[in-house]
């Protein structure tokens, strides 16, 4: 039972630190969380569950740490891509060479090919993508948490964003998050806890109204599929296809004469 309220409160910290952008009240439930966990073991060296959140809360308080926008200019993506990289190398890097357990790992070259369902996946999230995107961003009007972008400059830095973005979902929410809660609880359970901090990130990010709706189930399928395939590199694909068409959305929704292949 420690186990699974000690990762709650952890999920519940993400929560209140980026859905409701109370990070105070957020810093102290991640706080009350890892003091939990850590009267689970003897000793440090032999509480895997305290190590394991330890590092899923030093991530989660590096991004918290900047501002989270959808603001493409050079400076800010300099200072968020910079701790996006140290929110998940950090956590990596403490597990793999402090703790030596080496319990986060980014699966890339799985030798498995994918077979006939994975690839059709592949299409059905273009499709689904493209019949939904337009349908939440415009109406709703989130599509204005994106800046305008218009010339090539900010085209491709509006391009590099979305998928750099993607990518790092997987790369912190799945490989970092997801592999270190189910280390210790069902899958199922850690999946639900992953999802609510992949949602509650997005939500922070600008993907508001009833964006969660689209989110959340995305987040536990993604986390479905990388306990089946093992892959990194099958869930990021899948993901920057989704955000390829997010991204031909959001140019057709501030440009409407580009891109007007959309049914909205």
């Amino acid at each position: 039972m420690i186990p699974l309220i000690s990762a709650a409160l952890v999920s519940v910290s993400g929560f209140l630190i980026f859905a409701l952008e109370q990070r105070l009240i957020g810093y102290l439930v991640l706080a009350a969380a890892l003091a939990m966990s850590y009267f689970t073991g003897k000793t440090f060296r032999d509480n895997s569950l305290f190590r394991d959140l330890l590092l899923l809360a030093v991530g989660l308080l590096i991004i918290s740490a900047v501002p989270i926008t959808t603001d493409i200019s050079f400076s800010h993506m300099t200072i968020m891509g910079a701790a996006m990289i140290l929110a998940v190398g950090v956590p990596y890097a403490l597990s793999r060479f402090v703790f030596k357990d080496h319990a986060i790992r980014f699966p890339i070259l799985t030798g498995q090919k994918w077979n006939r369902t994975e690839r059709w996946y592949l299409v059905s999230v273009v499709v689904i993508g493209y019949l939904l995107l337009p349908v939440y961003m415009i109406p709703t009007g989130v599509y204005e948490n994106w800046p305008a972008a218009s010339d090539p400059g900010s085209i491709a830095r509006l391009f590099l964003g979305t998928n750099v973005l993607g990518i790092w979902d997987e790369l912190f929410f799945i490989c970092t998050a997801f592999t270190l809660l189910r280390r210790h609880l069902p899958d199922w359970q850690a999946n639900l806890l992953q999802a609510v901090l992949f949602t509650s990130f997005l939500w922070e990010l600008g993907f508001h109204a009833w964006g969660p709706l689209i989110i959340f189930p995305f987040a536990l399928i993604q986390a479905w599929i990388f306990s089946k395939t093992k892959s990194l590199s099958y869930i990021v694909s899948v993901h920057l296809l989704f955000d390829f068409v997010l991204f031909l959305v959001l140019l057709h929704a501030h440009n409407r004469e580009w891109f007007a292949i959309f049914l909205y």
